[in-house]
């Protein structure tokens, strides 16, 4: 006995003639190249480019929220939230306490990495790979910095993995969701 026709699945454009519609998505050959194409952490680090180039030049606000100030917490709220779909704590105290602690030289993409300068607050931002940290800066609003200049590593904390990038990937929000 044949699959039954589907109808709407013969509509697609691109699906090869051997097409199954019974076919498992986790046997499904189309999926299995564009994985190898975009592996897991290339897949979040372009993501959060993608949101760098959202918010670069963001001024850098106590309180903050929006594009017309934000401070480094709400940064990296606002970015977990719109790339993928996971609710952060506000606060950089309650950051501090999701995920697992991992060491430095562990860090993943998408990886929280946070820091102690002096002051009143700490301070995170969102590794984004080859070395490179996603935050709001106080003196130069959101930018990419490098997790071995001399300052960040002299007030450099701990790291959280709030999931793996595997599991970061699977949540990326393609362009146009919400």
């Amino acid at each position: 006995m044949t699959a039954p026709e589907d109808y709407f699945a013969r509509q697609l454009p691109g699906l090869p003639t051997s097409w199954n519609p019974m076919m498992s998505p986790v046997d499904n050959p189309i999926l299995k190249a564009s994985s190898l194409h975009n592996p897991p952490p290339e897949r979040v680090r372009q993501a959060l480019l993608a949101q760098h180039e959202r918010w670069v030049g963001t001024p850098y606000r106590l309180g903050g929220t929006s594009d017309r100030g934000i401070d480094c917490s709400a940064l990296v709220q606002n970015v977990f939230s719109d790339t993928f779909r996971l609710e952060l704590p506000r606060s950089t105290s309650e950051q501090v306490r999701q995920g697992t602690p991992i060491a430095r030289d562990e860090l993943q993409v998408g990886d929280l990495v946070f820091f102690r300068p002096p002051g009143a607050y700490d301070h995170v931002g969102i590794y984004v790979g080859e070395g490179y940290f996603l935050h709001a800066s106080t003196s130069r609003g959101v930018r990419l910095s490098k997790l071995n200049n001399a300052y960040w590593q002299r007030h450099y904390w701990q790291a959280r993995r709030t999931l793996a990038p595997a599991t970061l990937a699977q949540r990326v929000n393609s362009v146009g969701e919400g």
